[in-house]
């Protein structure tokens, strides 16, 4: 329990510098900053290991570089989802994502 609720504050941090850093993306409200890093948390618990799984064969290909674009779809899915949490585009859920997927320890 102690480790979802450290991860869903990293997470929240990750998504407060994406909102700080980047002007596509935008954040209205601490609760729905807690709020959308619980769902990030959830889509990359559930919903992202079936995604890999089913595009793995474009991940050998591309050596692993598609990781990147499933990453940005799952911070889109949750923008999609969640009021108050807005990307304007791809490139906007692919910086978001790498930015919020940087561990501040290893």
């Amino acid at each position: 329990m102690r480790g979802i609720v450290l991860r869903t504050l990293i997470i929240a941090l990750g998504l407060w510098f994406a909102d700080f850093i980047l002007g596509s993306v935008t954040i209205t409200g601490s609760g729905t900053l807690l709020i959308a890093a619980l769902l990030l948390c959830l889509v990359n618990a559930f919903v992202r290991p079936v995604v890999v799984v089913l595009t793995l064969p474009l991940t050998i290909i591309t050596l692993g570089f598609f990781l990147l674009v499933i990453n940005a779809a799952m911070f889109g899915l949750v923008a999609a989802v969640l009021d108050g949490f807005a990307v304007s585009g791809f490139l906007s859920a692919l910086f978001g994502a790498i930015i919020v997927s940087v561990k501040p320890f290893s």
